[in-house]
């Protein structure tokens, strides 16, 4: 057998494995097959090391000019911030930066838009062959589900149908001055309105988490839709994009039975040119969340007065009570908190006249040998409840006037764990004032008119309201540190604001503070003189009674002339 090897024929055959010469004089080679392997190996190893130390190299250079340190110049720019250069290229770097997230922020919602419209299209082309299929019989079972995306449009229509009935694009016809709804200004910071609330301001900071809500959301939203591709596309001159600081100011109103109408005005591109912007904001069809029934005959009220003197306005405030709770047989428990000792033999006659005269016997009358604290005595009362049950608190005043309607509203306002309730009652101003002769008034049950004339909705006060013990002994009861008037009230409303249980805040048509001379004590600290005075000013008379009073002469003379 011959092989062919590097160009010299070899015999296997005729060489033999000892010798290193053939007979023919001719040198002869002989390998192993292990021998030619290794060669092999070791030849195919030296090129693969080759390849990778190239590769290596390769990755090496690239690292070195990826990593390339910042020149010293640079550096010593860097380092001191202060410095002019250092400033300047910050700020082009933000500058710069931003301008990329914009434009990436920018193409995000154009490629949104898109996908919006063509699952649009899709939705709509797939509604139609479910109509079809529908029409003729042969929707398959599986598919009825989604014939109910007709929901939406019809959701869709109503909306539209809000929209055309709203004053939004075009007037319409009003009986009076009074049916016209007006807007409400704002700002990003501010919100100038008619109707002030509770703070009686003017103008107001976005406070209100609901009010700053909305109003930051609607910019929000009118930002996307001014920097949207399709507003880009019908307003070609626009060059630049929006942002909150262009936002000059918007107007607002509230149709209660069609929605909420925005008017946002932007900064154009000079200084003469506004994007003007109108949104409307849709109110949907009533949803109905629960129903169920309420019994409130085994309820009991615990009625608690703290008191100090003032014996004609408790026989008074007795004789509301004998009336509303006794003769109609209403669940309730009178809980009397007492201070000093003048008069209180008084108290505990009248309590007996009136047990003696109904039989009721439903009070507890607690004295204390200190001074005048309001929430000392509603603390000490709530407390002083020993029964299992546990009992729905209204904390009152000797000064209040209650009716049966009211109590029913303590019942279905307040439950254990969830809400309590702080009515504003209507304060009742002075019937001398009113009626202009304080020798000749009309019976109280007259006088008990809710109107702009004879009185006001307390809504600064929240010393009233209907709670339940339990949550009363959770939240921590009042701030014992506090003596004298007010404030105490306002601690204890607070903390209900900052826990998870609801307040009920409402008018109550049914509770009413009936007047009667203020005097606000020297030795009050200065702020709360201050409130004392301004409630004192409050109580006397409307704003216009005021003034005839106080220009009283001028209208004399007038007369006389």
């Amino acid at each position: 057998m011959f092989l062919f090897k590097n160009n010299v024929l070899i015999d296997v055959f005729e060489c033999s494995s000892k010798s290193w010469f053939c007979s023919s004089g001719v040198q002869k080679t002989f390998e192993s097959p292990s021998t030619m392997f290794r060669r092999w190996l070791l030849a195919l190893m030296a090129r693969f090391g080759l390849v990778g130390v190239g590769f290596s190299c390769c990755l090496l250079l690239l690292y070195l000019l990826a990593c390339k340190p910042a020149s010293n110049r640079k550096k010593q720019s860097l380092l001191w911030p202060e410095g002019t250069t250092s400033k300047e290229g910050f700020m082009a770097l933000l500058q710069e930066r931003e301008d990329s997230h914009r434009h990436y922020i920018n193409s995000l919602t154009k490629q949104i838009a898109e996908l919006k419209d063509a699952l649009q299209e899709r939705t709509l082309q797939l509604q139609e062959s479910l109509d079809k299929a529908k029409a003729k019989g042969i929707l398959p079972q599986g598919l009825e589900s989604l014939h109910k995306a007709t929901m939406q449009s019809d959701l869709k229509e109503f909306f539209r149908s809000q929209l055309n009935q709203a004053e939004v694009t075009s007037g319409v016809s009003l009986p009076s001055e009074y049916a016209a709804i007006p807007f409400d200004a704002f700002t990003l910071q501010t919100v100038y309105q008619l109707e002030t609330g509770l703070s009686k301001h003017p103008a107001e900071r976005l406070v209100r988490k609901d009010r700053k809500d909305e109003l930051i959301s609607t910019v929000e939203t009118g930002l996307h839709i001014l920097n949207g591709p399709q507003q880009h596309h019908e307003d070609t001159r626009r060059k630049h994009t929006c942002s909150p600081a262009d936002f000059i100011q918007g107007l607002t109103r509230t149709e209660r039975n069609r929605g909420t109408v925005y008017e946002l005005v932007f900064k154009g591109d000079g200084p003469q040119d506004f994007t003007q912007l109108l949104l409307f904001r849709p109110f949907g069809p009533p949803m109905k969340v629960k129903s169920e029934s309420v019994d409130t005959r085994s309820t009991v009220i615990n009625i608690i007065i703290p008191l100090s003197k003032r014996m004609e306005a408790f026989r008074s405030f007795m004789g509301n009570f004998r009336e509303v709770c006794i003769q109609q047989n209403i669940k309730v428990h009178l809980t009397v908190v007492y201070f000093g000792k003048e008069e209180v033999d008084q108290v505990k006659s009248v309590l007996d006249q009136t047990t003696r005269e109904t039989r009721f016997r439903s009070f507890t009358l607690i004295q204390l040998n200190e001074d005048f604290s309001r929430g000392r005595g509603l603390e000490v009362g709530a407390r002083a409840w020993r029964r299992r049950q546990n009992v729905l608190l209204f904390f009152c005043d000797v000064d209040i006037h209650f009716t049966a309607d009211f109590l029913t509203s303590c019942r279905m306002n307040a439950e254990p764990g969830k809400k309590v309730f702080y009515p504003v009652l209507f304060s009742q101003y002075n019937p001398a004032v009113i009626y202009r002769n304080s020798s000749h008034l009309p019976p109280l049950q007259q006088q008990l008119v809710i109107s702009q004339e004879t009185g006001f909705w307390r809504d600064f006060g929240f010393g009233m309201t209907c709670q339940y013990r339990s949550d009363f002994i959770n939240i921590g009861g009042f701030d014992r540190s506090i003596k004298g008037w007010g404030l105490e009230d306002v601690h204890l409303y607070r903390k209900y604001l900052h826990s998870k249980l609801m307040v009920i805040r409402s008018p109550s048509r049914g509770l009413f503070h009936l007047w009667h001379e203020k005097s606000c004590a020297d030795e009050l600290p200065p702020d709360k003189y201050k409130m004392c005075m301004q409630t004192k000013a409050m109580n006397e008379a409307s704003h216009g009674q005021l003034g005839e009073l106080y220009f009283r002469r001028e209208k004399e003379r007038h007369l006389d002339r």
